[in-house]
């Protein structure tokens, strides 16, 4: 803070006190104003507060104690200087003890002036850099928002209140696109881990070695291309939280590998044989359905009920059209910041549209359908023909395909409106692109295939 940008007031009924004091200030290069009184300065506090109080303790009518109290009501960081004579140097040392910074004693050394003054800007400073450093670390451990306002999003609500304080081990279930790690972020952030990091891994989005050297790190020279020693996720999320997304699509091998893993907060890297102890919350999430995947053998019982200690389950978003109006308005709230755009309203004809859509991508899809229309508007309203909706899956799709046929259709419907462009149809879907090829593999499609 630059002497420019302090500014100082002195309250004194002396005006040759008043004059002295703001003087040498003024030379010092402070902005200095005076009051001559009390119920002068209280007048002026209506208008401004300043960084430094200069205040007599001796004054008529209203004293300097009680208007430092006054002081202290308006600006709780204002930095107090009681000013007395010797024989008033108790009520001084009582005004200290009530908050205030120091005092001086009549007559004034003008050096001594400058010391005290440079030494509590220089306090006032360092306040106001911890509160906004204060204000700024709460914005970054601050619980993400789930929007809406039906029973669906209070139950989850209550069930993320519920669960954040422990170190339980949560799954949370639901079709892509609903919101899951967003659910997750929140527990994080009201947990008691919230002030050291939480880890993604997209264990879909990875081949089994791969993912193995995410997760648990290696060792120089463990394969080819491990040039240098490398931490894994899990020693990275140590004291912190781990979350593994798509955890349905981990390999036999990784899903032994991890089960230890969770088990000792233990484990090895790749390469190595150091026992490395960590401390993490794990949460993971899948829209797969697992108890099928245990029929099948693709996935190991006794990780799954490692993982299913407390389940939120997410609900479709056509399950719940009421969240709708205010998942849109929240959307169209933030393009319109980050396009700069006066977009400030939706119409009913439009907003029944999106209402009666049965988004098979949830609120992703949601999300890019706003985005577009937010991208496309000239005006200040979204209208219907704004928006670009995949109708096609809503009406012509047979009403008794399983889950897994509804993801296949609207995957290769998707993929057909985009020319088979793989990452324009990632972007749609809300998924990578290794995931859809492993779709496709899954479904034994190709483009030449299907084209």
């Amino acid at each position: 803070m630059t002497r420019q940008n302090v500014s100082i007031l002195i309250v004194d009924d002396e005006d040759i006190v008043r004059n002295s004091l703001s003087g040498w200030l003024e030379e010092d290069g402070y902005q200095v104003d005076t009051a001559q009184n009390a119920y002068e300065a209280l007048e002026a506090l209506n208008r401004r507060t300043w960084e430094l109080y200069f205040l007599d303790i001796k004054m008529p009518g209203m004293d300097g104690v009680e208007l430092h109290h006054k002081i202290r009501e308006v600006d709780p960081q204002a930095i107090v200087i009681m000013i007395t004579a010797y024989a008033a140097v108790d009520t001084a040392v009582r005004a200290l003890k009530d908050g205030a910074y120091d005092y001086i004693t009549k007559p004034f050394d003008p050096e001594d002036i400058s010391r005290l003054v440079h030494n509590a800007a220089r306090q006032r400073q360092l306040e106001k850099e911890n509160i906004e450093l204060k204000d700024q670390l709460e914005d970054l451990t601050r619980a993400p928002k789930i929007i809406g306002n039906s029973k669906h999003i209070h139950e989850i609500n209550d069930l993320i209140d519920t669960v954040a304080p422990t170190d339980t081990t949560v799954i949370i279930r639901g079709e892509s696109g609903t919101g899951k790690e967003l659910v997750a972020r929140a527990i994080h952030s009201k947990s008691k881990r919230k002030f050291f990091p939480m880890v993604i891994v997209n264990c879909g989005a990875l081949s089994e070695s791969l993912l193995e050297s995410e997760l648990f790190g290696h060792e120089k020279g463990a394969f080819t291309g491990a040039m240098q020693r490398r931490k894994g996720k899990l020693e990275l999320a140590d004291k912190g939280t781990l979350f593994l997304d798509e955890i349905g699509t981990l390999t036999p091998k990784t899903q032994i590998d991890l089960l230890r893993a969770i088990e000792n907060k233990e484990f090895t890297r790749l390469g190595g044989n150091e026992v490395i102890h960590t401390d993490f919350r794990l949460i993971c999430a899948t829209n797969a359905d697992l108890e099928q995947a245990i029929r099948e053998g693709t996935f190991r019982e006794d990780l799954f009920y490692r993982l299913q200690v407390y389940t939120i389950q997410l609900r479709p978003l056509r399950e719940r059209p009421e969240d709708i109006p205010d998942l849109v308005r929240f959307f169209i709230e933030r393009y319109k910041r980050a396009m700069n755009k006066p977009v400030g309203n939706i119409e009913n004809k439009a907003l029944s549209m999106l209402m009666n859509y049965q988004w098979p991508g949830n609120i992703r899809e949601l999300e890019n359908a706003i985005e577009r229309a937010m991208v496309v508007v000239k005006g200040n309203v979204l209208r219907k023909e704004h928006f670009i909706l995949n109708n096609s899956i809503r009406e012509g799709m047979p009403s008794d395909l399983s889950l897994k046929e509804i993801e296949k259709k609207h995957i290769l419907s998707v993929l057909d409106r985009f020319n088979w462009n793989i990452s324009q149809a990632a972007r749609i879907l809300g998924i990578d692109r290794v995931t859809i090829y492993k779709k496709l593999k899954e479904y034994g499609i190709s483009r030449e295939q299907h084209v």
